[in-house]
């Protein structure tokens, strides 16, 4: 089967592997109807995964067709379509059982997939413990507004649970990637009183305005002033940080209010200071950490209810054979991509997919 896999440091390439095969009677084969790429990718290829192994298939955002299960197996069954979550966790040791997911003490617990086992920028993926990894599309969502649900909805989900978001805060978002957006809709359902998202590329500034008008929108040169300036007490409530520069991890504890949330949502090419002096005294609450991915059913009841839409991510698509041209669209930011679907590979004489 074709697929794309981590080489070494700076390089991925298309590659032809076998079939993959159950391993455990908790497995599932899926076969990968839709995938895309996500910045963690880049932050494999660019050597910032220590953990990531090189040989594997890189992918993690999927979603396909049930082909086999292991006789253990219990919650999905050929044929379902299902979404794949990012995470894989066994659902029954200590940090399973109180939905600490991503620190599963199975030895392929977190994020395997893609990364330390092959994932899904492939025809096939193995998923193990599949009862807790995959999660049944409703019949009424299509592929592409079920593609992000195992991770980067699965992030945006987690980081506005553990931020603890009333009707009566004001939440600052800062970055409006994919990621961004993603739990901009998530903070969306809490109905917050006001949220601002904070972002500098243009073309990501009008996207916000165009789709999610009632959300006020400011540039990082501006951001405090205009924060203190929409908020009661001397800063935001609730600040979630999605952008994962030196730059914006300074600005969330800058423009969060005394006694805030801060929520670090993104992975860092390298380390951070945390200027505890002069931070101190506004007795901040920080939290981070790798997505606790265990409330895709939720998500995906949200999708069916037309709360959470996606779709409007999706600005480009590509079949995996070309898979090489929509990395350098999305590493690059050309073309105004957001998000690439990557669909199963098709002949070199079929039509362009774009």
């Amino acid at each position: 089967m074709l697929t794309y896999t981590y080489m070494e440091r700076g390089q991925f390439e298309l590659t032809d592997k076998p079939k993959p095969m159950l391993k455990d009677e908790h497995d599932a084969l899926v076969r990968v109807t839709l995938g895309s790429i996500c910045t963690s990718d880049l932050h494999i290829k660019h050597g910032s995964v220590p953990r990531a192994v090189p040989g594997i298939t890189v992918g993690h955002e999927m979603v396909g067709i049930v082909e086999e299960v292991g006789k253990a197996v219990c919650t999905v069954k050929p044929g379902d379509r299902v979404a794949v979550n990012v995470e894989t966790f066994c659902g029954e040791c200590f940090f399973c059982r109180r939905g600490y997911v991503n620190n599963c003490s199975d030895p392929n617990g977190g994020w395997a997939l893609g990364c330390r086992i092959d994932g899904g920028q492939a025809e096939w993926v193995r998923v193990p413990h599949a009862d807790q990894g995959l999660t049944c599309i409703p019949d009424s969502v299509s592929d592409e507004q079920a593609l992000f649900v195992g991770d980067i909805l699965a992030t945006g989900f987690w980081a506005t649970r553990i931020s603890e978001i009333t009707e009566e805060d004001t939440v600052l978002i800062i970055g409006a990637g994919p990621t961004g957006i993603c739990t901009l809709l998530c903070v969306m359902c809490k109905h917050p009183r006001r949220i601002i998202v904070c972002e500098q590329s243009p073309e990501r500034i009008r996207f916000v305005r165009e789709h999610y008008p009632d959300v006020w929108v400011t540039e990082p040169a501006g951001c405090r002033e205009f924060v203190m300036q929409h908020s009661e007490h001397g800063g935001a409530d609730v600040v979630l940080e999605v952008a994962g520069t030196d730059d914006s991890f300074r600005q969330a504890w800058e423009c969060a209010r005394p006694n805030a949330v801060v929520t670090i949502v993104a992975l860092y090419e390298h380390p951070q200071l945390l200027p505890l002096p002069t931070m101190y005294g506004k007795n901040l609450t920080f939290k981070t950490g790798g997505v606790d991915g265990c409330d895709c059913a939720e998500i995906l009841r949200l999708i069916e209810e037309g709360k959470i839409d996606t779709t409007p991510l999706i600005t480009h698509r590509f079949p995996l054979n070309r898979i090489e041209e929509a990395y350098d669209l999305f590493e690059n930011k050309r073309d105004g991509v957001i998000k690439v679907a990557i669909l199963p590979p098709v002949s070199p004489v079929s039509p362009e997919v774009r």
